[in-house]
This record gives C-alpha cells, sequence and structure tokens, in this order.
C-alpha cells in the first residue's frame, strides 16, 4: 500500500513540475551596459537569453528615451519605444491600442464650426450684476 501511495507521489510531483515549468525562470542576462555622468546623462541597455531586451538614454529629470521588447507567448516579437519629458510618458508600438476613426458626420461638424464663427452677445460678457443695473 505505502508503494502504490509512494509511486503516485512521485508521478504527481512531476506531473505538477511538468505543468508549471517555464523557460523564462531559467533566463540569464546576456548583455548589459551602463553608463551615468556627473552632468546627468545616462544609459543603459541589456539583453536576456529568452529575447527580453530594453535600452534607455536621457538626462536625469528631464528627458529620456528609451526601447524595450519582448516575445510574447505565440512567438510574436513585441516592441514599444517611447519618449519621456514634459509632455508626460509617450509609447509607441504596433501592440498599443488606438482609437477608432472620428466618423464622417462629426468630421463635417468641427468642420462646419471653425469655418461659422460662433456670435457672442457682448452683454453676455459682463457681470450679471451690471447687467441687471445697465
Amino acid at each position: 500500500m505505502f508503494r502504490y501511495v509512494l509511486v503516485a507521489s512521485a508521478i504527481l510531483a512531476c506531473a505538477y513540475a511538468a505543468a508549471t515549468y517555464s523557460p523564462d525562470g531559467s533566463a540569464y542576462i546576456t548583455k548589459i551596459g551602463s553608463d551615468i555622468q556627473p552632468e546627468g546623462n545616462y544609459n543603459y541597455q541589456y539583453e536576456t537569453s529568452n529575447g527580453i531586451a530594453a535600452q534607455e538614454s536621457g538626462i536625469g529629470g528631464n528627458h529620456a528615451n528609451g526601447a524595450f521588447s519582448w516575445y510574447s507567448p505565440e512567438g510574436q516579437l513585441v516592441q514599444i519605444s517611447y519618449l519621456a519629458d514634459e509632455n508626460g510618458y509617450q509609447p509607441q508600438g504596433a501592440l498599443l491600442p488606438t482609437p477608432p476613426p472620428i466618423p464622417a458626420e462629426i468630421l463635417r461638424s468641427l468642420e462646419y464650426i471653425r469655418t461659422h464663427p460662433q456670435y457672442v452677445d457682448q452683454d453676455y460678457r459682463r457681470p450679471a450684476l451690471k447687467r441687471l443695473i445697465g
């Protein structure tokens, strides 16, 4: 009886290990480099054995641009590049979602608004109390 329990436990342990095995768990760094200057300029880059890579350069606290990439579970290379500055983080890549196109009716109405300026009543611009007093 003990033998059967021992064999069944060994089979279950092997099945569990095979189901949870990840080749990414044994990935290692194949390339790495960095440079930091006293003026605040910096850059770094790295690559791993499983295809993950990243690089960035910039001026500390002011500006940075870089890119990173990896392989999806389907084997597709995913690449993202970015710029970070006073306008915020601005990523670009084929994987990132994009907004749907603006419908033609909305574009026509925006063009109409642009070409036909609105009339602004001068009385409307004065404070409400002055309008009441006259």
